[in-house]
Parts: structure tokens; sequence; C-alpha cells
């Protein structure tokens, strides 16, 4: 993936245009090759055009019919596209070509332009949606009369002018604000295919040409009375919706659209000569150093070499408060630069940066179709078809008796029987929660993830790198007689300095958070790999003597071993043992919290580990698990998890993503954990790229919070349309209250699946 988005131009419809992204320098700004099978790449596209399921469903017919075209998946909900595609037959300019012919638009899902024209199709709605709005208000004051006023009260002439008034103000709603829904009808029309806008198109044009016949022969079939107040009224509603509708959808797509255009366009690198030069951030290499000022964007992977700042890493890891880094540190692209200029060493550029990692996950998640939402797409085709049907008698049944009535009883119908609600009752809720939940640090892999963790009952957890940190920490400390901790610490961190072992690492770390005064120097330090190091340790005081010490395994100290589950460090001089340090685990410190609140939830907890069962029950007993199994196999632990979906358990594997690959893939739900996750994402459905195992309860709470609404959604839907469907086809909805109910479905809908991502803190209770 290309660190800088491609810039198209703000109407990319001509094939030339469309050939620039055939070069193959060009496919890494919004493709990546498919792992799986050789020469296709996967391309993830935004689609602008659609408004229903039943054009996703077009979309995707078009792409698998072009030669070439392995895959491809369309969401109502995101107007993502996801194309597999082979290089060897097609170029990306043949499928976008056979999107547009459709129709519709393919653009790169990383273009530098999307908002800008999401600003621009946002403004244009407005404004359909005002003047639709102030020509009602004007035609409703011209309708009053003729509802309220007596017979004769109206005289012909009166009566007339009113009606010719009203076909003037209606004009404008006519010829510009129903544009999109008459051009979308004709496109449906020339392509024979049926979409959410023709039966809305027909409704409209239907009661204008009634309407206008109306006014034109008053003594004719229809001229007993026009409709443009309701027209123009369901006009406004259904524009308001819409408007609405896409604001709240642009506020979800502006999640995934911050994320990938986090990194700038270009940077500063260091020349041979010592000056800098602006380069485009593509042509940066491994080993490059650059230079970012305050308020950039880390642009790659790498190793600060000068300068101390603070890092927003919010966004990409969950987590919240500013980081501090400095040289020596490392820093992930897209993450922010708060304090000061750095210089930095480029480590890693492209696909191989965690960003990207990341990218590539929230742009799977968002063209995934869950079953739920498969199903609705399925049920959209068919119910517009059986919704045009169903017009058709509704107007043959009442044109016996009143023929201007059973037109507008088919008008009514065609409006108030949309699909809408229904095809995005399960896409809104779940890009809302994984919108939610990317927030706090956890990815989402696959949407219909929501479906099987929301059904678990069971959590295993792996122990080292998951309720454990990958860290020691200093435990009892055992000393020479006459000798004290903090003196014997502070010489064993003077010869640990000089190591990189763990167990060094958590001396100094001890020796730092006791606040000991690193007055020992040591010097002539060696390390003897896997045994221990040694040195001479002074204190810089002519009165106290330069020792000689040993820090290592008992058998490095010239001890005598000891067989013992406690991983122990013993430190000796000329005269023999000196002091001995024991070390633990470091348990997560929300560790404890999230068992609780899952077993608070109904859920059966688990600790599986491949330490031995001592190593495990320890852990266990401290975090409050009391089901534990330890000197586990992977095949053990898989086996293990599978007997427990025997039993007729929903399981959740909770892992550190890197040999836990085989129970990971077998779980009904599945966490990969840890900051090396978006590197070892290969089989789990959330990746928690931040430091809070809580993320794991939030994502269980929420799922089940998220399938909820969707069935709250579907069940809205399904009421509604069961409700006004019959009260349509007797007549008793008119157009205007139809075109409301319209609107008013869908908006519910967005509105309900937003509360999903409007949430401060999820409910957790423990």
């Amino acid at each position: 993936m290309s660190s800088v988005p491609l810039s198209f131009p703000t109407k990319p419809d001509t094939l030339d245009t469309l050939q620039l992204l055939d070069d193959e320098q060009e496919w890494a700004a919004f493709s990546r090759p498919d792992a799986q099978q050789t020469g296709c790449w996967e391309s993830n596209v935004l689609i602008e055009g659609m408004h229903c399921a039943a054009c996703a469903l077009t979309i995707e017919d078009v792409l698998k019919g072009v030669p070439g075209v392995l895959k491809a998946e369309v969401s109502a909900g995101s107007h993502r596209a996801k194309v597999v595609w082979q290089s060897q037959a097609v170029a990306p300019s043949g499928w976008m070509q056979a999107v547009q012919q459709a129709g519709y638009r393919a653009l790169p899902a990383n273009d530098a332009f999307s908002r800008e024209r999401r600003l621009v199709e946002s403004r244009k709605a407005l404004w359909r949606m005002m003047v639709a709005g102030l020509c009602m208000m004007q035609v409703m004051m011209y309708a009053y009369p003729a509802y309220i006023a007596k017979p004769g009260d109206l005289t012909v002439e009166l009566e007339q002018l009113l009606r010719w008034a009203s076909w003037v103000l209606t004009l404008p709603v006519i010829l510009f604000s129903c544009g999109p829904f008459f051009s979308n009808a004709w496109r449906d029309v020339l392509h024979r295919r049926i979409s959410m806008d023709l039966p809305v198109a027909l409704g409209m044009l239907i009661t204008f040409v009634v309407s206008t016949a109306g006014t034109f022969d008053p003594t004719g079939v229809f001229g007993a009375e026009v409709y443009f107040d309701s027209l123009t009224m369901f006009v406004f509603f259904l524009l308001a919706g819409r408007w609405l509708e896409l604001r709240l959808r642009d506020k979800t797509a502006g999640a995934l659209e911050a994320l990938m255009n986090r990194l700038p366009d270009s940077v500063a690198r260091l020349k041979a000569d010592g000056e800098f030069e602006r380069v485009p951030v593509r042509r940066l290499q491994c080993g490059d150093v650059i230079r970012v000022l305050p308020g950039e964007a880390f642009p790659a992977d790498g190793i600060l070499l000068q300068g101390n700042t603070s890092v927003d890493e919010s966004l990409l890891t969950g987590e919240s408060r500013p980081l501090t880094r400095s040289a020596g540190d490392e820093v992930i692209s897209g993450s922010h630069n708060l304090a000061a200029v750095v210089r930095m060493r480029v480590d890693r550029v492209g696909e191989q940066t965690r960003f990207a990692q990341i990218v590539s996950l929230m742009e799977s998640a968002s063209t995934t179709k869950p079953p739920l939402a498969r199903l609705a797409d399925k049920i959209a085709k068919p119910f517009l078809a059986g919704v045009l049907v169903a017009a058709g008698l509704a107007c043959a049944y009442w044109w016996q008796t009143d023929p201007e009535r059973a037109l507008m009883v088919a008008v009514s119908v065609l409006i108030v029987t949309c699909p809408c609600a229904l095809s995005l009752a399960t896409p809104a809720a779940m890009l809302s929660a994984a919108g939610a939940l990317a927030k706090r640090g956890v990815l989402v892999r696959r949407l219909d993830a929501f479906e099987s963790l929301a059904a678990v009952d069971t959590v295993m957890f792996d122990k080292t790198g998951t309720l454990t940190r990958d860290a020691m920490v200093l435990g009892q400390v055992t000393v020479r007689t006459g000798q004290s901790e903090q003196r014997v610490l502070a010489m064993a961190s003077a010869l640990a300095q000089h190591s990189l072992h763990p167990v060094s690492k958590a001396l100094c770390a001890a020796a730092a958070l006791a606040e000991i005064s690193p007055l020992w120097r040591a010097e002539k330090v060696e390390e003897q790999t896997g045994q221990g190091v040694s040195g001479l340790v002074s204190l810089g005081d002519a009165s106290v003597a330069t020792k000689s010490l040993r820090l290592g395994s008992a058998e490095f100290c010239g001890l005598a071993a000891a067989d013992s589950p406690i991983l122990k460090v013993h430190l000796s001089d000329d005269h023999g043992w000196l002091a001995s340090f024991e070390f633990q685990e470091d348990i997560r410190p929300d560790a404890a919290e999230t068992v609780a609140a899952l077993q608070h939830a109904g859920i059966s907890v688990y600790l599986l580990s491949g330490d031995a069962s001592d190593a495990a029950l320890r852990v266990a007993e401290k975090v409050g698990i009391s089901n534990v199994k330890g000197h586990c196999s992977p095949q053990e632990k898989l086996d293990f998890m599978r007997q427990s979906q025997v039993d007729g358990h929903r399981v959740a594997v909770v892992g550190d993503g890197l040999n836990d690959g085989p129970v990971l893939a077998g779980a009904h739900a599945s966490f990969a954990f840890g900051q090396a996750v978006p590197l070892a994402q290969a089989q789990a459905d959330f990746l928690v790229s931040g430091s809070r195992l809580t993320n794991v309860v939030d994502s269980l709470l929420l799922s089940r919070r998220t399938l909820a609404v969707v069935r709250q959604n579907l069940w809205w839907a399904a009421i509604y349309n069961a409700a006004c469907v019959p009260l349509a086809i007797a007549g008793m909805l008119p157009a205007w209250l139809a075109g409301l109910g319209m609107a008013s479905s869908s908006l519910l809908v967005v509105l309900n699946a937003l509360r999903l991502s409007n949430d401060a803190q999820f409910e957790r209770k423990t």
C-alpha cells in the first residue's frame, strides 16, 4: 500500500483518466497483491452514485461480468467495493470503466479528493432540499384555500389561477430537486434493472403528470384535484432524509478516511551533503534519515536518532495519552509528532508498516458483508419488483371506480414500500460499532464476527503476552547477612545496564522504580550468552574497594543449582553468594478487572498455557481464573477448545497471535493481542493493537448491543412495511405521508445505529 493518496480529478469520467491507473506503479496506491493467488490483486474503491442494496448487487454483477475479475463485494452501508482481479487478464481501467458504463463511478479508496467530492455532493443535496422546501411552502400556501373553502367560496378563475401558480412553482422541484431520482431511474431502464430510485421516480412522474393534466384540462378525467402540494412535500421529505443520511454516513466514513489519509504527501529527507530536500513519501527507502516537524505525522516506521518529543498514537493503538519518545525509541507511521523537531531513521515503508496493516484491516472490514446483510441484499431486488407489481395491481383495482385516485394509490404504494431501511439495518449498525471499537484500538477484520461474538459463552485466554506482558518484574530479594536490598540491587543494576536480557532490563527497571541513585559503576563487563554477566564494580569512593561480581545463573555464580519453578538470578562476589533475585511475569494491570467483568457477564473463563502448570496456576490465581490447563501444546489447546464446542459452548479465544494460529482459527470469535498484532493477524477476527485487556470485554458487550440494534432495525423495517402497505393499497395513505414515512424509516435506522458510535463509554460492570 502506498503511503501517498492519489489525486484524482473531481470528475474522473474519461477513459484517459482511468488509464492513468493502469501503470503498475500506481496499483499500490489502492491495491495490494493477493496473498492466496499469484498474479492477482485486491483493490478497495469507493462507489459514487449508489443509494441502496439493489445498487450494490447491480455493481457486483457488473464487476463479476468483467473477464479477469475473480471476486467483487460491494457494501451498501459504506459505499465501498473490494475487487479481486488478475493483472494478466484485466487492468484497473477495464473494470472501473464497466462500473462507469453501468451508471456509477469507482474511485480509489484513498483518493485525496474523496472528502472534497463528498462535500460537493452534500452541498448539492442541501441545495436540492432547500429548493424543494421553499417551493413546498409556497405551493402549500396556494393549496390552502382549496382545503378550507366551502362550495362557492372560490371562483373557477381563482381556483385555476392557484393551480397554475402551483404548477409553475413545482417545475423547479421536478427539474432540479428531482434530478438525481430521474437520472438514476433512466439509467436503470436503459440497463434493464431495478433499484430504489425507479419506483420513487415513477411515483413523482405520475403525480406530476396527473396534476399537470388536471391543471391544463380542469374538466377532464384528472381535473377534479391536483397534487402539487403532496408532490413537493414528499420530495422535500425524501431529500431531507437522504441529506441527513448522507451526513450521518460521512461521519462514519470520516473515521476511516482520517486514518487512510493520515500520512503527509512529502517529507524532508537528509541528503549526502547534510542538507534536507523535500521528497514524496512514496520515494522513501529503508535507511533514509528524515526530519519530522511538530504537527506532522511520521510517514514510516523507524527509530528516533535525535530529539525528544511526545507523540499521539491514539488512532492507531487506542492509547489516548501522548507518549514520550526520545533518541533510540521506535515510532510508527501514522502517529503524530506533537512537541519538537526530530530526526528518524526509516526502517519500514509501504506495506511493511503497522499503519499499512491497520488500513488494510479497516478497508477489509468496511467491505465485508455479514450474513444478515447478505440476506437483506438478496431480498431487496425481488422486493422492489414486488413493489412495482403491487402498485400496478392496486392501480388496476381502483381504476374501475376512480382513475385519478387509482394513480395516486399506485404512487403511495411505490413510495412507501422502498426497502432502504431493510438494506441499511445491518451494515449501518455494524459499521458504527466497528468505528467505535477502532477509536479504542480494536480493529475488526470481519463484520460478521459481531454475530459470532455476541453468542459467546466461554472465553479462553493464552497466558504469555496476553494476560501477562512480555517483560519480567522483580519479586522477592534475598541478601547475605550484613548487606541491604538497596545496596545489592544497585550493584546488580550496574552490571545489568550492559545487557539486553529481559531479566537485566527488569533489574534496571526495579532500581529506577526504587529511585536508587546509580552511584555504582561497572567496567570490564563480559556477558556469556544464556549464563550471565561479570565485571568490576566500584562506587567511586576510595574507601570502598572495587568488587568483582557475577550476575546470572547459579552455575555461573559458582552456586549449587536447585530445582525451582520460580525464575531466580543470583549475584556473587569473591566471597561467594551475595544475593538472589526472584522474577515473576508482569501481569497486565487490568487482567483481574477483565476476568471479573467477563464472569459478571455470564462468561466462563479458562486459562490455557504452554508453560508449566505451576506458573499457569500462579497467574490464574492472581487474575481470578479457576479453570486452568498448563503444559498445553497448540494441538492440545485446539483439542480442548473443540471439545468445548462439541459440548455446546460458543468459544472466543484471546491470544498473542504468534503461536495460537490453530486455536484462533477454530474459535467462534478470536482476539489477537499485543503490539505485534498487525504483523501476526492471520487468523484473528479482532485485533487489539493497544495495551488495554478490557477491550475484550468492551468488544463482547458492544457486539451484544450491536446485534440488539440490528434486530431492532429489522423489526422496525418489517413492521413499517406491514403496516403501511395495506394502508397505501386501501387508499388511506396520501403521497406526502408516504414520502415522510419512507424518509423517516431510513433515518430512524441510521440514527439507531449511530447510537453505537456515540457512546463515550461502554456499559461495563465488574
